[in-house]
């Protein structure tokens, strides 16, 4: 059985035992490929299966009334995938890959046999989604306070920490794989008003764009711009129990 892409990911909140990483290998004992702009599940419909993400990287959203698209989250290997899906019979948000992807479902039953065996590791997911929100809130905030060029700054600086941490060999330079179409969707702006942001933080010295890739030229400066906080950064943890 492949190692869990889970455990990876809780790893990077607080150190797991061999026994830990065990137990979260069930949840990723059977996998589903996914091509690029296939849907996993349809906002509303019916579900009560919740997935890992191997491998690749996928969206949630919502369809507002207008028929728009409000992009909730951008995902990596090792996210968690329709949580909601734990406490709701219909399927709060629709995923969608955004390339190549594989993912791990498994059933609610699964993972509450899980938590009962593992209350440590009920306490680490609830821990990742605590971060998942925060971050779900700061992009809320910059919707609705933030310039559309700190929101497409954020979103840019967002990417790069969430692959960086999949990938320490990523520094300032990296693919983005996302269209503008996407990015305008996720900060609430028009893909020409993407384009107009991206080439403003290019004149600004900020960034530059070569063949799909973004490089970071002033992180520091595009960090300001971009009121940007790294949820994954300044946990406090002092109350985990001990790993036994």
């Amino acid at each position: 059985m492949p190692q869990s892409c889970f455990a990876d990911r809780l790893g990077d909140i607080a150190d797991l035992t061999p026994s830990e990483r065990m137990a979260l290998d069930r949840l990723e004992e059977r996998e589903r490929l996914l091509r690029r702009n296939m849907t996993l599940q349809r906002e509303n419909d019916r579900a009560t299966e919740m997935y890992v993400l191997r491998k690749g990287t996928m969206m949630s959203s919502v369809l507002l009334d207008d028929g728009s698209r409000q992009i909730l989250r951008f995902h990596f290997a090792g996210d968690l995938l329709a949580v909601t899906n734990m406490i709701y019979g219909d399927a709060t948000e629709t995923i969608t890959a955004l390339s190549d992807c594989v993912v791990a479902p498994f059933d609610r039953s699964v993972l509450s046999a899980l938590m009962l065996a593992q209350p440590r590791i009920a306490a680490l997911i609830l821990i990742y989604n605590q971060i998942e929100r925060a971050a779900l809130t700061d992009r809320l905030a910059a919707i609705g306070r933030t310039s559309a060029k700190a929101r497409v700054a954020a979103t840019l600086v967002e990417i790069r920490n969430r692959m960086k941490m999949l990938d320490r060999s990523i520094t300032s330079s990296f693919v983005l794989g996302l269209t503008q179409e996407e990015i305008g969707d996720a900060t609430g702006l028009t893909a020409v008003h993407v384009n107009r942001m991206l080439r403003q933080l290019e004149e600004e010295k900020l960034i530059v764009r070569e063949a799909g890739r973004v490089r970071f030229l002033d992180e520091p400066k595009l960090m300001r711009a971009a009121n940007y906080i790294d949820r994954y950064a300044d946990l406090d943890l002092a109350w985990l129990p001990a790993a036994a």
